[in-house]
């Protein structure tokens, strides 16, 4: 089970392909407060319901200073087509090889309907403008969360 990030914590840097053909580093953000997302896969309804929740908060998020990306193991062209079918206009970049997920505590073993799987573990890192770890929580719900990020970030809902 790979380790879990904590408050604090240097994240680890990453450079991943990004729905759009551009690639998304995360040192590159700098000077910028980064909430990165780790979701188990594109177009499956849980995972459309954060995007969205994402894509329909991203307006109040800018305008707090925060850039988000969201992380999965889908190849390239199946988050094209999810952020073509969902418009979505924040980077949706690929881990194939799942290094980044490791790193940042987003794969391991799980319960899915009462079963113990190894996947990924619906998380959101939130990464300060120096790279370090402002937020970290695992095992989020995909429905509510957003909205309980933005709280918990202080985010006015509006």
């Amino acid at each position: 089970m790979a380790t879990r990030l904590a408050v604090g914590d240097t994240a680890p840097d990453f450079t991943l392909p990004a729905a759009d053909g551009s690639t998304v580093t995360l040192s590159d953000l700098r000077g910028q407060r980064v909430v990165v997302y780790f979701y188990p896969a594109a177009g499956t309804p849980g995972c459309t319901t954060q995007a969205c929740d994402f894509r329909d908060s991203l307006a109040s998020l800018q305008g707090a200073g925060y850039t988000v990306v969201g992380v999965s193991p889908d190849p390239v062209e199946k988050l094209a087509a999810f952020a073509e079918a969902e418009q979505l206009t924040f980077p949706l970049v690929s881990d194939g090889e799942k290094k980044v997920l490791e790193a940042y505590g987003a794969w391991g073993e799980k319960k899915n309907y009462g079963r113990t799987v190894v996947g990924v573990v619906r998380s959101t890192v939130v990464v300060d403008a120096e790279g370090t770890v402002e937020l970290a929580q695992y095992n989020v719900r995909a429905t509510g969360h957003v909205a309980k990020l933005r709280r918990d970030l202080g985010i006015d809902p509006r």
